[in-house]
């Protein structure tokens, strides 16, 4: 897209001025009107529309270079909370099973004073100090964000106190207790479970979002409930409700919500087997074109601030026609895939859950003494992996029982209930909703992937209580799985049952469930950059 010749010279003079005067910002990192909601009102801060075939991987350092070309400032990785605690040898020992796929862990990125980067500002705002109104209110947003700023300030510096705070220590946890009577995160499922603590009460406290009231249903504001992709619905649905962070007025917003369905896109507006889905890129484009001309926050921190949430397969897909949108906010993806552009850095992977009825039917399971069967698995043929898995063990052994289509009159709850290991293969896409189902049924989950980032897995540890294993060593999963002791895996067994509130959808949404874990993390990301005002 070529630049209008007056955001050429508006860029190229902010730039020299930017050199001459040697300015080192502070820190890093309704309905709509149809007739106005065309691709002619198509503006430069929104970037252009590309082509969807031409979307590939992003990575930590290109979030850190597009933050850097905005008014947004990101925090330096090098500045790091400290990590874990450490363990006891007992617990150590217990940690053998193959590595999970590391990720940056946004816990442990919170400083007081991150580095300062030069930042070169690409919006058009000659416009907007024409007017003394604009101006006024200019003035006005500009200090209600430095006050959200240092609001935040003073929570990165709580959480770091707090992390640096010795774990089982009776005081601590007298402390902590005092200040939260419902829950206080504790034990090994967590990576610091005191900063995950003070993380999650400062949010509670601080959270604001704010949900843009443009776009019409069925394909803004509303989401499925009953299916594979009920977690992008129900999370839809609780944002609409407005009774929890919710706030009417954008000036006091943390985050600003991008309320589309992904799902309801695919079936609305894509043809089937045409394999052209330039309908649900432009319907994007022109949505946050909108936004942008009607309000300035998406400007102001070309999208960093803003989130959007899909359970789709195509959720990645469908961001990349915004580059902006995919390179710069907070997307919220199922497919939290890294060889597709998932940076866990900025990114947000959400739990596949199928909700058939649209509620939990069923929690807990037996005592691990009455588990009889080492691991199990029933699915279709659906990607590369599950063809792996389904060629070496379909029906080959009594002890790992592996399916295609279970016999007649056997539940696939029922199985789960009586396996101690419930293997969760990607398939076409790296998310299963096997990793929830497994959690449910108190059945110790195996991740078996390619470049999956586990959710929540800025607070969770995954390795305390799931078995990861590499996609090259499924001819060995009987051997790993019987290489786990009756202690480990009583002790996997319990951490199960301790993480599955996280993992819970309750309606109305409860502290700690899987509502306010998403939040949570969507709260990290917010954290860890700072914006400036235009």
């Amino acid at each position: 897209m070529r630049l209008p010749s007056s955001a050429s010279s508006t860029i190229i003079l902010a730039l020299i001025n930017v050199i001459a005067l040697l300015v080192i910002p502070l820190v890093y990192f309704s309905q709509p009107n149809s007739s106005s909601w065309t691709s002619s009102s198509w503006k430069l801060d929104v970037a252009t529309t590309t082509d969807s075939s031409s979307y590939s991987s992003s990575t930590t350092s290109n979030y850190a270079s597009s933050c850097s070309a905005t008014n947004t400032s990101c925090y330096n990785s090098s500045q790091l909370l400290p990590h874990e605690h450490q363990q006891s040898p007992e617990a150590e020992a217990e940690a053998e099973a193959p590595t999970e796929v590391s990720s940056t862990f946004l816990l442990d990125h919170i400083s007081p004073s991150p580095a300062s980067s030069q930042i070169a500002v690409e919006v058009e705002a000659e416009k907007e100090h024409s007017s003394s109104n604009t101006s006024t209110s200019r003035r006005r947003v500009k200090s209600k964000l430095h006050k959200l700023e240092i609001s935040l300030g003073k929570a990165r510096s709580s959480i770091r106190e707090a992390a640096n705070l010795l774990p089982n220590n009776n005081s601590t946890s007298a402390k902590f207790h005092a200040q939260d009577p419902d829950y206080v995160p504790q034990g090994p499922i967590y990576r610091n479970s005191n900063a995950f603590h003070r993380s999650y009460l400062e949010m509670e406290k601080l959270m604001k979002i704010y949900v843009y009231e443009e776009g019409e249903p069925p394909l803004f504001h509303e989401g499925p409930c009953k299916s594979i992709y009920s977690t992008e619905g129900s999370f839809i649905h609780e944002m609409e409700k407005g009774k929890l962070f919710r706030t009417r007025d954008p000036d006091k917003a943390l985050v600003y919500f991008l309320p589309f369905s992904v799902v309801k896109m695919v079936r609305y507006l894509y043809v089937p087997d045409s394999h052209n889905v330039d309908g649900i890129g432009h319907a994007v484009t022109d949505y946050l074109n909108l936004i942008s001309n009607k309000y300035p926050f998406w400007n102001r921190s070309l999208g960093a601030d803003h989130f959007m949430l899909s359970c789709h397969d195509w959720g990645p897909r469908t961001t990349s026609f915004v580059p902006r949108l995919f390179h710069n906010s907070i997307r919220v993806l199922c497919n939290a895939n890294t060889s597709e552009g998932f940076n866990p850095s900025k990114d947000v992977s959400l739990p596949e859950i199928n909700l058939r009825t649209g509620e939990v039917s069923s929690l807990g399971g037996p005592s691990p003494s009455t588990r009889t069967i080492l691991g199990f698995f029933a699915g279709q043929l659906h990607g590369h992996i599950r063809y792996l898995l389904l060629q070496q063990w379909k029906n080959k052994d009594k002890e790992l029982q592996v399916y295609e289509t279970l016999p007649r009159g056997v539940s696939y709850e029922s199985m789960m209930k009586k396996s101690k290991f419930c293997l969760c293969p990607s398939g076409y896409e790296v998310a299963s909703p096997r990793v929830v189902e497994a959690i449910y049924a108190e059945c110790v989950p195996v991740l078996i992937s390619d470049g999956y980032i586990p959710p929540f897995s800025d607070v969770l540890k995954w390795k305390s209580f799931s078995v990861i294993i590499k996609v090259n060593d499924i001819p060995n999963i009987k051997d790993i799985l019987m290489g786990i002791s009756q202690r480990q895996y009583l002790r996997l067994h319990r951490r199960v049952k301790q993480v599955q509130r996280h993992f819970v959808v309750n309606n109305p949404p409860k502290r700690f469930d899987i509502f306010h874990m998403l939040l949570h993390s969507i709260w990290l990301r917010r954290l860890n950059i700072r914006i400036e005002d235009l």
